[in-house]
């Protein structure tokens, strides 16, 4: 099939279709690891076909969500390393839909590049692929699009969506939270996928050595902290769903606090956050440092270690602590719902 669809001429202007088929046939065995029972089709199709499983049902809703990497990609650019953004890529789709308390069930790609470099598209599934299994999303399809003076050759743009399913009445849409609930943070693996516009300004206006070991950072290199994948936290928020009324969820994205946790405090309430109980890894006290930026405008940008922030009654509390701890979270109280108009306090 490569060998009758190249095109000589198509060639020249600097698309190779044969480095797609390429590419295709070094990207399945990692997208065989995301089979979870739903796919009917395969790679190479014009639409991924996917069964949901509906037993136990009774009105089964979809959620979708979409999103890319951003300026992040950058830094994997400079380090020519592609096999960790795929995750940030699923993460920020598939932490989005979570939020609805929504099960992930299949993730589709979207990659445009300069020029397609088979091993390297390869590596970006793989990526991909690595957050899919995390989700427990299968990824049922996806495209990679060679635009020759569109984009350099050594770069590419990286982007997806995510389609979860959940029973309509165990949706998560805050309208059971009450004065006197608990807000619980998920700690995050650092800068996940936002503030990269900033985190580059200071690279830049700094000088900083991607590659020098930082001490503050347990000797992992500055770049390697940056690019730590986004934490995906699918698998212990559904455990806990299982276990205790889940009544808000946060996905702490661009916006940071200020943003995006009143997106799940209804009118009247105030998510009050305690700032000193509040685990910031130092990364964060490095940009801060290096590009001069407030604490206000940190909280406001970025994540400050809290991925995901949760809503639970008081009642609740202990037990959701330990049922995430048992899932692998460190989760701990920053703070409590009140009554204000301001939907978030920091103090």
């Amino acid at each position: 099939m490569s060998e009758l669809s190249h095109s000589e001429a198509y060639a020249a202007s600097g698309v190779d279709i044969t480095a797609g088929y390429k590419a295709v046939q070094l990207m399945k065995e990692h997208i065989a690891r995301t089979a979870n029972g739903g796919e009917l089709s395969g790679v190479g199709g014009f639409g991924g076909l996917f069964r949901p499983d509906l037993a136990g049902m009774r009105e089964p809703v979809l959620v979708s969500g979409t999103d890319g990497v951003g300026t992040k990609l950058k830094l994997a650019f400079l380090l020519n390393r592609h096999d960790t953004v795929g995750v940030d890529c699923v993460a920020m789709c598939v932490n989005d839909v979570i939020c609805c308390g929504a099960r992930p069930l299949f993730f589709l790609d979207y990659i445009a590049c300069g020029k397609n470099v088979p091993e390297r598209i390869a590596d970006i599934v793989k990526g991909v692929c690595d957050g899919c299994v995390q989700a427990g999303a299968s990824l049922i399809g996806g495209e990679t699009a060679e635009m020759p003076g569109f984009y350099p050759e050594d770069e590419y743009d990286l982007a997806g969506f995510a389609v979860g399913i959940v029973d309509k009445e165990k949706i998560i849409d805050n309208s059971a939270i009450t004065e006197g609930d608990v807000l619980i943070a998920l700690p995050s693996s650092g800068v996940h996928s936002n503030g990269f516009s900033l985190v580059r300004k200071i690279l830049t206006d700094t000088g900083a050595d991607l590659n020098a070991p930082v001490a503050a950072f347990g000797g992992k290199t500055l770049g390697e902290t940056l690019l730590a994948p986004t934490k995906i936290y699918v698998k212990p928020v559904l455990a806990l769903m299982d276990k205790i009324t889940v009544k808000g969820l946060s996905h702490i994205t661009g916006g940071g606090f200020y943003e995006n946790i009143p997106r799940s405090i209804p009118d009247g309430l105030c998510a009050a956050v305690e700032k000193a109980a509040v685990k910031t890894p130092p990364v964060f006290a490095w940009i801060a440092e290096n590009g001069g930026v407030s604490e206000r405008d940190m909280f406001n940008t970025y994540n400050m270690g809290v991925g995901m922030c949760l809503t639970v009654a008081a009642a609740d509390a202990d037990l959701a602590l330990s049922v995430l701890r048992e899932n692998g979270e460190d989760a701990y109280v920053i703070g409590r719902v009140e009554r204000g108009e301001e939907k978030v306090r920091l103090w």
